[in-house]
């Protein structure tokens, strides 16, 4: 007699899917409002997120071959990095008092087997003159330093030149048995020196704060998808949640009573 009660007690604790279904039929306008809110609240962040793009530059570094670099890329990546970022940086702080880092970052790096110098900034589009100007300003430190090791390189080549063309000039009347080979020797020490004369090549500025088609960051169209997901689950939860609680307050009202 005692277990007949407990056993409709469980029996009545049991929810088929006719009344889930009936919980989210009644509960509609609870999900409804859930949905909304959660929906409005992730289209208000997705259209206050920044829109901020890649800008990169590249710069061919000068060539002693067509295969070789007169200067290794990871050294002019180190120079890039540690002597000529800190002061442009602080001269253009010094231009704009009023900030006090520089709202983009600038990245120099070099793509594995390849000669290119690669800068690389993410920022938004009202920050892309100060974009434009940094980038334009550290190809050009790194193209004047490289011109410069190009020159040095153009003028040993040239006196190592003209001293081995003087001393052929001077075999031309000698009559020494070894002159023959000697002649050969220093022609050939001509030959080489005008052809690394010919293949060395300074460095080129190929492109300068090229602007990325789509911006970069979280898409806002993904998190508006999340939002419409979360609201949904949200709504879900929330409409059992109302259901539960007014099952307890009837309980209590019938306690009360």
């Amino acid at each position: 007699m005692t277990q007949e009660p407990r056993e409709n007690a469980y029996q009545d604790d049991e929810i088929s899917l006719v009344d889930l279904a009936k919980i989210l039929i009644q509960r509609w306008l609870t999900m409804a409002v859930i949905f909304c809110l959660v929906v409005a609240g992730a289209l208000a962040y997705a259209l206050s997120l920044p829109r901020p793009y890649q800008y990169v530059s590249l710069y061919q570094a000068a060539e002693q071959s067509p295969t070789s670099a007169l200067e290794s890329t990871g050294a002019l990546v180190a120079r890039a990095n540690n002597l000529y970022l800190g002061p442009l940086t602080r001269e253009m702080l010094a231009e704009h008092e009023e900030q006090t880092s520089l709202p983009f970052n600038v990245d120099v790096d070099s793509p594995s087997d390849t000669l290119l110098i690669r800068v690389r900034s993410t920022a938004e589009t009202e920050h892309a003159e100060q974009v434009e100007r940094m980038h334009r300003q550290l190809l050009e430190r790194m193209q004047q330093d490289q011109q410069a090791m190009v020159e040095r390189r153009q003028e040993t080549l040239e006196r190592r030149i003209d001293s081995n063309q003087q001393a052929l000039e001077a075999l031309d009347d000698s009559t020494s048995p070894a002159a023959g080979e000697l002649i050969a020797t220093y022609s050939q020490r001509v030959a080489e020196l005008e052809s690394e004369l010919a293949d060395l090549q300074s460095g080129e500025v190929i492109q300068t704060a090229v602007q990325s088609t789509q911006p970069s960051g979280q898409s806002r169209a993904m998190v508006l998808a999340l939002g419409i997901v979360l609201g949904g689950m949200l709504a879900l939860m929330g409409a059992f949640f109302a259901h539960f609680g007014s099952l307890v307050r009837a309980s209590l009202r019938a306690e009360r009573t």
